[in-house]
């Protein structure tokens, strides 16, 4: 969109509720894909004007006819302006992103959450486990998101929150701080295990990156804002998931379980392994691509397929 029409909002607009029906109409008119915590127009406009003038998303009936200033609508304007052209997540622009109802700082140096795992969370896995899990793995955390929300559902718990990228774990350990979590949640810079404690965990949740070469060329330009490390594996998408599920049985207490999320690669590894019994769960808020399997389930798959023993 041309500069005059943004000069030109910033002088009409009044109040919180016109910018946010003209940021609507602009993100539906410029075909925006939601992707990164929101799946609409409204949503997207909502969780950027109001971080923007660092008020609560909460409160949009009390504010939405509060007037704004001047440099307050310039300001707010001009982020959705770099919305529209550069086709920047919303979260990047406001450092800001929800997940498990709580709100966690983020910037290019880690993936926006949006894994579906919240849902079994705020659930406290029920269905899943039968014990509170004293201790819990979060392989690659990236913002802490995972390991932080267990955290607070499970405060007994103790966490390690691991990630291969040093930016990734600076994001951690600022969210870990503003949660007030750190005698709770311990971040581990690690390539997957090869530098983890030897423990055996209760719970293991992993949330590796699982989109390809080949897919990368085909999502939205959104997406190419999102760190590679965390976001792309290679040719195979499967090649992190691999990894983790053979080092598993080290790692795994008897009765726990592990949970992991491969997104779009769920067929390639239904197809993969065609005699495993993966437990696909299914989401009431949306969302698809997490299996669960048992320690025992792991040892199996382990034992049957050989590219798990070279």
């Amino acid at each position: 969109m041309e500069q005059v029409f943004f000069n030109e909002a910033a002088q009409d607009l009044k109040t919180i509720h016109d910018l946010l029906r003209w940021s609507v109409t602009c993100f539906s008119a410029a075909n925006l894909w939601y992707g990164h915590g929101t799946d609409n127009a409204w949503d997207e406009a909502v969780q950027l004007v109001f971080p923007a003038l660092y008020l609560p998303i909460d409160s949009q009936r009390d504010m939405c006819s509060g007037r704004l200033t001047y440099s307050e609508r310039k300001r707010v304007i001009k982020l959705i302006q770099r919305r529209i052209n550069e086709r920047i997540p919303v979260s990047y622009l406001t450092n800001k992103s929800w997940f498990c109802g709580q709100e966690f700082y983020v910037d290019k140096r880690v993936v926006i959450p949006r894994s579906p795992i919240g849902e079994l969370i705020s659930q406290e896995f029920a269905g899943l486990i039968s014990d509170k899990p004293q201790k819990i793995l979060d392989m690659c955390t990236g913002s802490g998101c995972i390991a932080i929300s267990c955290s607070l559902v499970f405060p007994e718990s103790k966490i390690d929150a691991v990630d291969i990228s040093e930016d990734a774990l600076a994001i951690t350990k600022k969210n870990i701080c503003r949660h007030g979590v750190k005698k709770n949640v311990t971040p581990i810079l690690s390539d997957l295990f090869s530098n983890m404690p030897h423990k055996h965990y209760d719970l293991i949740i992993a949330n590796p990156p699982y989109v390809n070469v080949k897919d990368l060329k085909s999502l939205p330009h959104e997406y190419l804002h999102e760190p590679r490390l965390g976001l792309i594996t290679g040719d195979n998408s499967l090649t992190l998931v691999l990894r983790i599920l053979g080092s598993l049985k080290d790692y795994l207490a008897f009765h726990g379980i592990f949970i992991c999320e491969v997104g779009n690669s769920m067929s390639d590894l239904i197809t993969q392994f065609p005699d495993i019994p993966f437990t696909w769960i299914e989401f009431d808020q949306g969302g698809d691509g997490v299996f669960m399997m048992t320690k025992e389930q792991i040892i199996d798959m382990i034992n049957l397929y050989p590219i798990f023993n070279v």
